[in-house]
């Protein structure tokens, strides 16, 4: 199972999201996530077993990491706001756009902290580059698309909102057709 612990966004922030995705949506090349499953991802784990096998980190260990994560971290419920328009890996090469977090972004990197030390103890792969607390709104596949974007950047600056972050979520995700499909495996609340 594909897995990932994430901080979601509340379902009266998508039609902000499907705003700030306008400018670029349309565009050739351009592959919009859908607003509805809009989220902070804090630590991707990639396959987790759910049987206890020698090869992936087992589900019941993953989510001890998370209680322990949560634990590790000391963050009580904050505020978080998502604004700012981004783009990795830059804006000459663009490959993914994002909104970034302003507010929150501080206790939101102490819980990726907390969750890179706790999984990647379990033998998952540590990431590869620094933490950058921001919701994905597109993935450009072409130089069009990434024209969009830039268009996009240029335009100003982009506000989408705040909501309460009071707990993260392992996430499940299946690749279809149409997109990935997420479920909730567990959450866990911040104290």
């Amino acid at each position: 199972m594909r897995a990932f612990f994430a901080v979601d966004l509340p379902d009266s922030l998508a039609p902000a999201v499907a705003e700030a995705q306008a400018p670029f949506v349309d565009a050739s090349g351009v592959n919009p996530v859908d607003p509805e499953q809009a989220h902070v991802t804090l630590k991707f784990l990639g396959d987790i077993s759910t049987e206890d096998d020698e090869g992936d980190p087992a589900l019941d260990d993953v989510a001890a990491a998370g209680e322990r994560a949560v634990d590790r971290a000391a963050v009580s419920p904050f505020e978080a706001e998502i604004r700012g328009l981004g783009v990795f890996p830059n804006r000459e090469y663009v490959s993914v756009a994002w909104a970034g977090v302003g507010r929150g972004g501080d206790d939101l990197a102490a819980l990726y902290e907390a969750l890179e030390a706790e999984t990647t103890a379990l033998g998952v792969d540590p990431k590869p580059h620094a933490f950058t607390p921001h919701v994905t709104l597109a993935r450009v596949e072409n130089a069009a698309g990434a024209e969009a974007v830039r268009d996009a950047l240029d335009a100003g600056d982009l506000e989408v909102g705040t909501f309460s972050v009071d707990e993260i979520r392992l996430v499940k995700s299946a690749l279809t057709a149409s997109g990935p499909e997420y479920g909730v495996v567990r959450g866990f609340g911040l104290e």
